[in-house]
């Protein structure tokens, strides 16, 4: 049963990625080209994307006024978060146990950049781009931004996140992992 879950999120995030990357035109270093287009202005959506966008929206909102209060309230029960360097989460219990932060102290925002809708239009999954903005102990602001994908499944006539998956942002080009120089090592 597992497996099987690991090979279809494998397979979601494979197609994700692909179709972000394709559609809003990334370049070498996972930054946007200029030309990228948002889905919501491309007059070819279906409605479920339209739809399916219009819902990441909603929670987006309802974080940003409530914080992981509200973030956990979006979750099935039997969901799953994976993140950078942490192990899964299972389940809206334990999502709800480690999602307490107030907004006054850290803020989440995100911004779908793409959708899909399975054919039976009950499951679907959104991606984009995220920031998390807080202070370190000195008062000085911190910024965490990256990548994520959200599958949706309706239960019960009620849309619900069944996955949500994140990754940092890879550091830009040149500012990361550099070799000293001769006669300047440490």
């Amino acid at each position: 049963m597992r497996r099987s879950f690991l090979l279809l999120w494998v397979a979601v995030t494979a197609v994700a990625t692909h179709a972000a990357t394709a559609q809003l035109g990334f370049g070498q270093n996972n930054q946007p080209n200029q030309q990228a287009q948002s889905p919501l202005t491309t007059p070819t959506l279906s409605p479920g994307v339209v739809f399916l966008m219009e819902l990441e929206g909603r929670f987006n909102q309802a974080v940003e006024k409530g914080g992981g209060k509200a973030f956990a309230s979006w979750f099935a029960d039997d969901a799953v978060i994976l993140n950078n360097g942490r192990a899964a989460t299972f389940g809206k219990l334990a999502i709800g146990e480690q999602a307490t932060w107030d907004p006054k102290d850290y803020q989440l925002t995100w911004q779908p950049q793409g959708a899909q809708m399975g054919p039976s239009g009950d499951m679907g999954f959104t991606w984009g781009h995220y920031e998390g903005h807080s202070k370190d102990k000195n008062g000085q602001p911190i910024v965490v931004e990256g990548r994520y994908i959200t599958i949706w499944k309706k239960i019960n006539g009620e849309w619900k996140v069944a996955m949500d998956a994140s990754a940092n942002d890879a550091p830009i080009a040149g500012e990361c992992c550099a070799l000293p120089k001769p006669g300047n090592a440490k």
